[in-house]
């Protein structure tokens, strides 16, 4: 360990199931990387949903994580545990974390670090690997996303909807999204959709039938549920895949099993935070691979509305429940040491 590391850091906590008021800045031990663990010294850090919902006290950290909240950073490994060979200290990555990343020193398990992609800076790369790991995991691998299919994101505009948007036109989809203003819309289609809907003034159902004809869209990436459920049904082609990774409209719907069953429709859903390492070390490889390249080459960008010192971490939180942003919310963290 690098004897200049502090003993206590700056971070943020949660001091109590609430609003944005409840995050305080704080003076916490520094954390000490474990076996197969980095300490990355953090520069940025990303401001997800899941962060918002672990505040209000609906998304407890999994078993063993920190409790301060965060699940991505970018900055650079100043320490490194037991039985690490790469990456070594002094490298620049970004990584997904379980938790603990508004604070000026996060630990993250090796598997789950990826060097930072050429041409980024530590703000773009601390806004890809919650957003890019869970596009990619829900899309492409369960969602099956092939090049000549058609392709719908709800919350276009949003860090996940920026991100599946790009990512699903580079790899050869036809793309459509939805977003809540004519801004949003605008942002979505330049940002390689076809067609951007306008959910307060347009049915999408019936957008996306005129658009395909009839047929339908071959997947559909939702973060709404509740009454959307149905409505994605009601929107998917035979043999549509339905990923689902959140639920802003609620957790229950009226299934109509007849049409899933006559269409032969699939429905998938999955959470990134409470997998294994394992698992999700499978996910970055699979990422560094595929999408890399594509954002090395400036195909694919992380999008990203604001930043806000890491002190300032309640109103990043304002501003991603107003849901005016586009794209990702960073915290930048300046170091003390």
């Amino acid at each position: 360990m690098n004897a200049r590391i502090p003993t206590t850091m700056a971070a943020i906590e949660i001091v109590a199931a609430g609003g944005p008021e409840v995050l305080r800045l704080a003076r916490r031990p520094t954390p000490k990387p474990g076996v197969g663990e980095v300490l990355i010294r953090v520069t940025a850090a990303g401001v997800n949903r899941p962060d918002v919902m672990q505040r209000q006290g609906h998304y407890p950290p999994p078993p063993g994580a920190s409790d301060i909240p965060g699940l991505e950073v970018a900055g650079v490994i100043v320490g490194i545990g037991e039985n690490v060979t790469s990456p070594g200290v002094g490298e620049s990555v970004c990584a997904l974390v379980a938790g603990g990343g508004y604070a000026e020193y996060c630990v993250a398990p090796t598997p789950q670090c990826l060097p930072i992609p050429r041409g980024l800076d530590f703000v773009q790369a601390a806004g890809i690997p919650e957003t890019f790991f869970t596009v990619w995991t829900n899309v492409f691998e369960r969602g099956r996303l092939a090049a000549g299919e058609s392709f719908l994101v709800h919350g276009g505009s949003s860090g996940i909807g920026t991100t599946a948007i790009q990512l699903a036109r580079a790899r050869g989809a036809r793309v459509f999204a939805t977003a809540g203003s004519p801004e949003k819309c605008k942002t979505c289609e330049q940002l390689g959709a076809e067609r951007a809907i306008n959910y307060r003034t347009e049915d999408f159902v019936q957008v996306v039938r005129e658009l395909t004809g009839g047929r339908g869209v071959d997947v559909i990436l939702d973060m709404v549920g509740g009454d959307y459920f149905p409505r994605n049904m009601d929107s998917l082609a035979v043999e549509g895949r339905l990923v689902q990774i959140a639920f802003l409209k609620g957790a229950r719907a009226e299934i109509n099993l007849m049409s899933i069953m006559q269409r032969r429709l699939r429905v998938s859903g999955s959470t990134l935070r409470p997998r294994s390492v394992e698992e999700k070390g499978a996910i970055a490889r699979a990422v560094c691979k595929e999408v890399w390249p594509l954002i090395e080459s400036g195909q694919v960008r992380p999008v990203i509305h604001a930043t806000f010192p890491l002190a300032s971490a309640a109103e990043a939180h304002r501003l991603m429940e107003t849901g005016s942003h586009i794209g990702k919310i960073i915290l930048r963290v300046v170091s003390t040491d």
